[in-house]
């Protein structure tokens, strides 16, 4: 089911049972769209009813292609990602994820059942949103991503969300965003003190199936407490 509500963007809904309790915003990668992880969503076998919010991001001109309007939560500069970042659109896109929440929200569906996931730049934007958020959310899923806006993360970030359960994975031969970026923003996130659980995979810049089987235990073991 498309929906378009409350000004937020056009998304993707998917419940997968009666009066679900629980929320997973699902942010897809550069130049695709909110269809990308319905399908892998669909392969997982949760215990309780939830429900999946797949976003599409805005159509945007992305400097590295070229200029090419395409679906983007932000613009990339250069071939390395974490230079020149495009701050003002990862906050644009941040403020976009926290009108969703706030949907849910209003929904009835409290901060604490609220899970944020993403892949590549969708990961990114997880990361930003779920660590600045006000509340402590489920938990946020990272996939083949980064931590965005590193070096002043640490002055922004939300004393709430600091006890907020973090999946990081990444495949260990990615020649987008490369396993050492995906790595030290792991490392970063442990040091300050975040509950993170890192996964790594023999994969390119993708999903497998095994990381699909360790999201489907990691989401088990959070949902089954909240």
């Amino acid at each position: 089911m498309l929906t378009h509500m409350n000004n937020v963007l056009p998304h993707i809904t998917v419940e997968t049972g009666n009066s679900p309790r629980h929320s997973i915003i699902w942010l897809h990668g550069l130049g695709a769209d909110g269809e990308d992880f319905v399908p892998i969503a669909e392969e997982m076998n949760l215990p309780l009813a939830v429900r999946y919010i797949f976003p599409h991001a805005p159509m945007q001109p992305v400097t590295i292609n070229d200029g090419f309007v395409m679906r983007a939560w932000y613009d990339i500069a250069s071939a390395s990602i974490d230079a020149e970042q495009d701050e003002m659109g990862i906050r644009a896109s941040q403020a976009y994820l926290e009108k969703l929440i706030a949907q849910e929200k209003q929904r009835g569906i409290p901060a604490e059942n609220i899970y944020l996931a993403g892949f590549s730049q969708g990961g990114a934007i997880a990361l930003q949103t779920g660590l600045h958020h006000a509340e402590r959310l489920g938990g946020i899923l990272a996939l083949s991503t980064y931590l965005p806006l590193a070096e002043t993360f640490a002055h922004g970030a939300s004393v709430c969300a600091k006890d907020t359960p973090i999946f990081m994975a990444h495949g260990r031969s990615d020649p987008v965003i490369p396993y050492a970026l995906g790595k030290i923003s792991a490392e970063k996130l442990s040091e300050l003190g975040y509950p993170l659980e890192w996964h790594e995979y023999a994969m390119a810049h993708s999903v497998c199936m095994e990381e699909v089987r360790d999201i489907e235990v990691w989401l088990t073991r959070r949902l089954s407490t909240n």
